[in-house]
C-alpha cells in the first residue's frame, strides 16, 4: 500500500492511498500526520483507519506530479517540529565493490585503514545482531528540520558558499512519535539526501557542514515492511537528456546493518522521542554520480526510482545567491 499527499485544484491537502494503479482519496483525511496519529491513539494500525474512512473519489497522482500538486508524503504542522537525519557507511554495494572492500580490510592493517573503512568493518562484524541484542552504532548525522525538506518536483537548494550539490539515493523510514514516547513507522519512502561531496572530501571532520542541505522524500510511503533486496535507478537528466544513470541496490540484502539497529541507535536518544514529532531517518547509499566523477549543474534534474515505491522522486537542482558573512548584532 502506497500513501501520499496531493494539493486539489481547490487548494485542500488530501491524503491517497493505492495498492496497485489506481488511486483514491481517503474520506476526512487531512493529512498523513493527523492520520497517523489518530490510528496511534486508536490503537490501530494504518491499514484498518483507512478500511475504516473508506475510500472517495478516484485520483490521477501522476498528472497531480506533472501539475506540481504532489506534496511531500509527511510533513508536522510545526516545520521545528520534523528532523531529517540519517546514517552513512551502511550499505556494501555492488558484489564487486564488496570483495574490493574487504580485500582492502584483509590486506591493510589496522593503523592503515581510514576511519570510514574502521566504521565499514565494524557494520560488518556487529552491524546485523542476532536474538534481540544492540548491534554496533553507525555514523550519523543531521540534516536539518522540517524547514530543509523540499516537496517532489520542487528544487532542491545548494547554497551560495556550498562547492558542491550531489544527489544521494536512499530509502528513508518516516516515523512519528506517540504520546508516550514509542516511535511508530508509518513507512518507508524514497528520498534524495542532497549532500556537499566536496566539502566533505576536504576533511571528513566536515561531514557535519555537508549534510545541512535540503533533502527531498516520495512521493510515496510505502506502508508495511522493507523488501530486503530493493533495486532501484538514480539519474541525472539536463535539458531533458540523460547525463548520467547507475542502479542502486538497498534493503537488508544489501546493507551491513538491519534497519531495526539502525532505528534503535537513533531513538535511543530521548530527544528523538518526544511526543508528536515527525522524524524522516535515512538509511544510506553506496551510489554517488560524485564518485564517477560527474560535476552537476543549475537545472539538472536528479531522478530517483525504484519499484516498489510508486512514484519516481525528482528534483532539479538550484543554486542560491550567497548572502556573504552573516553578521550577529548585540542587544
Amino acid at each position: 500500500m502506497l500513501i501520499s499527499q496531493i494539493m486539489t485544484q481547490d487548494g485542500k491537502v488530501r491524503v491517497a492511498v493505492r495498492d496497485g494503479a489506481d488511486a483514491h482519496f481517503i474520506n476526512d483525511a487531512k493529512s498523513v500526520y493527523a492520520l497517523a496519529l489518530e490510528a496511534i491513539r486508536g490503537g490501530i494500525g494504518l491499514k484498518e483507519i483507512i478500511q475504516t474512512r473508506g475510500l472517495g473519489e478516484s485520483v490521477d497522482i501522476a498528472a497531480a506530479y506533472a501539475e506540481g500538486r504532489m506534496l511531500a508524503p509527511i510533513r508536522h504542522p510545526d516545520p521545528a517540529h520534523l528532523h531529517l537525519t540519517g546514517t552513512g557507511l551502511t550499505h556494501l554495494g555492488s558484489a564487486s565493490t564488496r570483495d574490493a572492500m574487504h580485500k582492502k580490510l584483509d590486506a591493510a592493517g589496522e593503523e592503515q585503514l581510514t576511519d570510514s573503512m574502521k566504521m565499514f568493518r565494524m557494520g560488518l562484524e556487529g552491524g546485523k545482531p542476532s536474538n534481540g541484542a544492540v548491534g554496533v552504532q553507525p555514523e550519523w548525522f543531521y540534516k536539518g528540520n522540517g524547514t530543509m525538506m523540499v516537496e517532489p518536483g520542487k528544487a532542491l537548494s545548494s547554497p551560495g558558499f556550498a562547492l558542491d550539490g550531489g544527489e544521494e539515493p536512499e530509502i528513508a523510514g518516516i516515523y512519528l512519535i506517540g504520546d508516550d514516547g514509542t516511535p511508530f513507522r508509518i513507512g518507508f519512502a524514497l528520498s534524495n539526501e542532497f549532500s556537499d561531496h566536496v566539502t566533505e572530501r576536504i576533511n571528513y571532520l566536515y561531514l557535519a557542514h555537508s549534510k545541512l542541505r535540503n533533502a527531498s522524500i516520495g512521493p510515496e510511503i510505502l506502508v508495511g515492511d522493507l523488501p530486503e533486496d530493493i533495486r532501484g535507478m538514480s539519474r541525472i537528466l539536463r535539458q531533458g537528456e540523460t547525463l548520467w544513470e547507475k542502479p542502486f541496490l538497498s534493503g537488508e540484502t544489501n546493507m551491513s546493518h538491519t534497519i531495526g539497529n539502525l532505528e534503535h541507535h537513533h531513538f535511543k536518544y530521548d530527544v528523538f522521542r518526544q511526543p508528536g514529532d515527525v522524524h524522516v531517518h535515512m538509511f544510506g547509499t553506496a551510489t554517488l554520480s560524485f564518485a564517477d566523477g560527474v560535476k552537476v549543474e543549475e537545472g539538472d534534474v536528479f531522478e530517483i526510482e525504484a519499484t516498489d515505491f510508486g512514484l519516481p522522486l525528482r528534483n532539479p537542482l538550484a543554486v542560491a545567491r550567497d548572502a556573504g558573512v552573516v553578521v550577529v548584532r548585540a542587544l
